[in-house]
């Protein structure tokens, strides 16, 4: 591959593909029909410290740099990105609170979740997706309390939260008017809801989480009233670009699956991967994840530099994003009718790239955002 590893990184992507093949590879199947992951299968990876990877070391955590962190969970999301983006989303939360400068409370963050704790990050509603800031759950302000009002939709890690990153409206002025707060697991008034019967991501929980009189106390407001619409947005920008290297971990599992299969399988008497048809499809997916490894990886470098990668972001995700459709599709094409069969593994995994175009923000948003930032750049 053009990327190089260095010892180190491939020392960790060595430790996850072990950890994959022994705690992950035999149960991914009944996980996926069951439609959820038990809890006791994350255990090994707390041990293990997959959930403090990219958690700075003066917050207790190992420090991991954006670069080494994404190619370690491009590994894991060869066996599963559901099962990988559970620890992922723990990471997006604990980022936001850094990103605000509250060192106090990113140490209480990095507390909560050191031990072998989920978090999640909770910005959709029901009517509040693309278009975030339609946020109407709220929070007033009473003496040294926020008092927290309202339901979140599509929040992974839902059930599994410690504690929350939410965004709640604290005033009636549009985007300005929203702010973000830390908000424990263990207050009163949380309940958590619906979970969502996927088609894909199964092992990854997503549930909807109702906040009804939660009391929080004022030195959880993440930032500044009115900062959190700016700070869900810069969060998200890193997120997108991150998320696309799951989208990696399946791409690279497609093409290892086919190539497979093309050798095996034969017709008229010889492998199918012999016909030029397979062959071409082979050579486009093979490009195409390497294509895809190397700009996510270009922008974990960016990240690591200190960049917000509002452009860089969207472009990545929305780039990998759709390339993973055409590679786990021709993963399933290239295996004809087994492709469909849930006896092979190809047809999960095309179930499970889908949501990569829509979550994080969905593919047509995102090439609005990169529209937009081009035109301020040629305005420059």
């Amino acid at each position: 591959m053009a990327l190089k590893y260095t010892e180190e990184q491939q020392e960790f992507i060595s430790m996850v593909h072990e950890f994959g093949e022994t705690e992950l590879k035999a149960n991914i199947r009944a996980w996926d029909e069951k439609g959820a992951c038990p809890a006791e299968a994350f255990d090994k990876a707390f041990e293990m410290g997959l959930h403090m990877l990219e958690v700075p070391e003066e917050y207790g955590g190992i420090g991991l740099s954006f670069e080494t962190t994404a190619m370690i969970f491009e590994e894991l999301a060869k066996y599963d990105a559901g099962y990988a983006i559970t620890l992922v989303s723990t990471f997006v939360a604990l980022r936001s609170v850094i990103l605000s400068g509250n060192k106090d409370l990113a140490q209480y963050f990095a507390d909560i979740i050191a031990p072998g704790k989920f978090a999640a990050f909770s910005l959709s509603e029901t009517n509040a997706g693309t278009d975030a800031g339609a946020v109407a759950a709220t929070a007033k302000k009473v003496g040294n309390e926020y008092i927290l009002n309202g339901e979140k939709t599509f929040v992974t890690n839902g059930n599994l939260a410690s504690v929350y990153v939410a965004v709640f409206r604290t005033s009636a002025d549009g985007n300005r008017g929203l702010s973000a707060f830390l908000v424990e697991r263990s207050r009163d008034g949380i309940t958590v809801g619906k979970h969502e019967d996927k088609m894909g991501l199964r092992l990854s929980d997503t549930s909807t989480v109702n906040f009804a009189d939660v009391h929080i106390p004022a030195e959880n407001i993440i930032g500044k009233e009115g900062d959190g619409f700016k700070m869900a947005l810069n969060s998200l920008n890193l997120s997108r670009a991150f998320v696309a290297t799951l989208a990696v971990g399946i791409m690279q599992r497609a093409l290892d699956e086919s190539v497979k299969y093309a050798k095996l399988r034969e017709q008229f008497g010889r492998p199918i991967y012999k016909f030029q048809a397979v062959q071409e499809m082979l050579a486009d997916m093979a490009t195409q994840t390497e294509a895809s490894r190397l700009m996510v990886n270009n922008t974990m470098k960016m990240m690591d530099g200190g960049n917000l990668v509002r452009k860089e972001g969207a472009m990545t995700k929305t780039f990998v994003s759709d390339l993973a459709q055409q590679v786990t599709s021709n993963a399933v094409q290239i295996f004809g009718g087994y492709g469909v069969s849930k006896e092979y593994p190809v047809e999960k995994l095309l179930r499970d790239v889908k949501v990569f175009q829509i979550f994080e923000g969905t593919n047509q948003i995102q090439r609005t955002t990169i529209a937009n930032e081009l035109i301020k750049e040629y305005n420059d």
